[in-house]
């Protein structure tokens, strides 16, 4: 039964826990870091490390969601984002982390976001990036919100678009409107050949109702990092071991409800380094979602700026601009070393790879298994 903590008088709060809180415990085998898998299976689409991009355009393009895909992860495109609004998308991010440079205050550049996600979305912009991913041979993913999702579905699917992903800050089996149709992911998906992955949830009771809806993969978290700022506006966060756990335990009672369908668990938040990448993966995850990992590349459109896609709100910006220390470091280092770095925020995976052999674990599956303890 999960605490119950008394916060006063007749009312009570669920006790969570954050990745820091956990420590993974080492089991009484250990194995060669060359004998351990990192692979994993969304649909029919196979991938070399559970890795899915934070569809943010600080940190995915075009090119850099084909250069992950060519190193074994999932690069996820915004299709609401520059790359479907304007031409010339690498001179407005240039403007943007000038505003972000030059103004100590974020108003500036986040005012600038806002005006340049203000222009329409141009579907032939849209397709030219989806059909440059395509082109390259990777797996193709866009991200849209539930508000745009049967609106811009159609053109992507049009332009090559093999995973589709619905993602908003809380995402929910059916979106009450008072105008509008709402959205029912139920319906939306069954009428959808391609795996549907969607999120961010935060407990056992959403994640049980997304994987209902037919999706095959839920994500948990809102891209906590430390551009977001969701907690500060909406009063809303989510401890993600606790969270992850809990889409866990859904993912679990869904298979025994089903017969055995399989929804993946994608952890999206609090993931800087390496073992907060291993300590995702032991709570239940199956995948990790990284944006903010991923900003000191080489290739990061962002050029070492960091934001999510909800700093563009037209009148609720939840995260802000933010600047980290430069790096010579290209993206398959960051994700496989060599590394000079030792608090794991390069070599990623080598880090996941070697957390799994440090515990005797040959598989992500397995390393799900593995022990765990709460700090003192």
């Amino acid at each position: 039964m999960r605490d119950q903590v008394e916060i006063g008088m007749g009312r009570t709060a669920m006790r969570g826990y954050d990745l820091d809180d956990v420590e993974i415990v080492p089991s009484r085998r250990t194995r060669s870091s060359q004998d351990v898998s990192l692979a994993w299976q969304l649909d029919a689409y196979r991938f070399d490390i559970p890795l899915v991009t934070h569809p943010t355009d600080a940190t995915v393009s075009p090119a850099t969601a084909v250069r992950v895909g060519e190193l074994g992860g999932l690069g996820v495109l915004n299709a609401e984002g520059l790359w479907a609004r304007h031409e010339n998308v690498e001179e407005r991010l240039f403007e943007v982390v000038r505003a972000a440079e030059e103004n100590p205050e974020p108003d500036a550049a986040i005012h600038l976001l806002q005006e340049l996600h203000a222009a329409p979305i141009r579907i032939d912009l849209l397709s030219e990036s989806i059909k440059q991913i395509k082109n390259s041979g990777v797996t193709v993913a866009a991200r849209v919100s539930p508000q745009h999702a049967e609106e811009l579905t159609p053109d992507l699917l049009a332009a090559g678009v093999e995973v589709l992903v619905v993602q908003g800050t809380i995402v929910s089996a059916e979106h009450v409107a008072r105008d509008g149709e709402p959205l029912n992911l139920k319906r939306f998906i069954a009428d959808l050949d391609v795996p549907v992955v969607a999120g961010g949830v935060g407990d056992y009771r959403t994640a049980m109702h997304l994987m209902r809806t037919g999706a095959a993969g839920v994500i948990v978290g809102f891209g906590q990092s430390r551009a977001t700022t969701t907690t500060q506006v909406l009063g809303i966060g989510v401890p993600m071991a606790t969270a992850i756990a809990d889409a866990a335990a859904a993912r679990r009672d869904y298979l025994d409800e089903t017969g055995g369908r399989y929804v993946h668990v994608i952890a999206d938040g609090a993931l800087a380094y390496s073992g907060e990448i291993a300590k995702a993966i032991a709570c239940g995850a199956d995948a990790v979602m990284l944006g903010e990992a991923l900003a000191e590349a080489t290739e990061a459109p962002g050029q070492g700026y960091y934001w999510t896609h909800a700093a563009a709100h037209p009148s609720l910006p939840r995260s802000e601009i933010v600047g980290f220390a430069g790096s010579d470091a290209d993206l398959e280092r960051l994700l496989f070393g060599p590394s000079t770095d030792p608090y794991g925020t390069t070599n990623l995976f080598g880090g996941l790879r070697r957390a799994m052999a440090k515990t005797g674990y040959r598989e992500l599956k397995e390393f799900q298994k593995v022990g765990l303890m709460l700090r003192g």
